[in-house]
């Protein structure tokens, strides 16, 4: 994606970017990847990643 967390500086996926602006902000530039925002959010990374299976279920197209 070209993009990287800004925090650690991964390289992020479409999904994170689109978990970021579901749980964070919709407008945001810019992304942190699931494991920092797993820590932001105080959650476990596997708890965003059933979330994201969730949204994807449900049609949202933030996730693929």
């Amino acid at each position: 994606m070209g993009e990287g967390c800004m925090q650690c500086g991964k390289p992020l996926t479409y999904n994170e970017i689109g978990a970021y602006k579901k749980f964070v902000n919709r407008g945001s530039t810019q992304f942190l990847c699931k494991v920092c925002l797993a820590k932001k959010l105080d959650v476990a990374v596997a708890d965003i990643d059933r979330k994201i299976e969730e949204f994807k279920a449900q049609g949202c197209t933030l996730f693929v």
